[in-house]
């Protein structure tokens, strides 16, 4: 059997309260700082996974084509030298 202390009921009501409350301004504060994160990061470019590989790739090509055109460069200045 349940007894109904008054003092008991009501400290407990002032404990939902609380506990309520302090969800509340929880969930207030996260929000808030996601929005200033967002509003923080809204000014700055980012660019997509797909254009960054993409470039990458541009870039190795690049590069490849470079090691080839030194070896190339390398071969005719030794055959000038050898004449």
């Amino acid at each position: 059997m349940q007894s109904e202390n008054p003092i008991i009921s009501d400290f407990v009501k002032l404990a939902n309260a609380a506990a309520g409350t302090f969800a509340g301004m929880t969930r207030e504060a996260r929000d808030g700082a996601r929005e200033r994160l967002k509003e923080s990061l809204g000014g700055l470019d980012f660019v997509s996974r797909e254009e960054f590989e993409a470039v990458k790739q541009m870039a190795a090509t690049a590069r490849e084509k470079q090691d080839i055109l030194e070896a190339k460069l390398a071969a005719l200045e030794a055959k000038l030298a050898g004449k």
